[in-house]
């Protein structure tokens, strides 16, 4: 399986959709909550072109957006796909 990193917020219910359906397909992904490290706001920020709202998702290095990007390739099909083959192009 690719290397998933999503950066989130325990309080943040987008942040909890993309989890769950990350769930839901069974993968593991790394968790970096930046409420409760706010040292990796700056990583994030850096990664993801200055985005500041979570969840900022990470597959195979690759910056894809946040909840709203994963659930359209889920619900394009794309997802599985990407997460196959890390080299996969989604069209989002």
């Amino acid at each position: 399986m690719v290397p998933i990193t999503l950066y989130t917020k325990s309080t943040c219910p987008f942040s909890r959709k993309a989890k769950q359906l990350l769930d839901e397909k069974g993968v593991r992904y790394e968790e970096i909550a930046i409420d409760l490290n706010p040292s990796k706001m700056d990583e994030m920020l850096a990664a993801s072109g200055g985005r500041a709202t979570v969840p900022q998702i990470f597959i195979a290095g690759r910056h894809l957006g946040g909840s709203d990007e994963l659930q359209k390739l889920e619900d394009t099909g794309q997802l599985d796909a990407l997460l196959e083959r890390p080299g996969a192009q989604p069209s989002l």
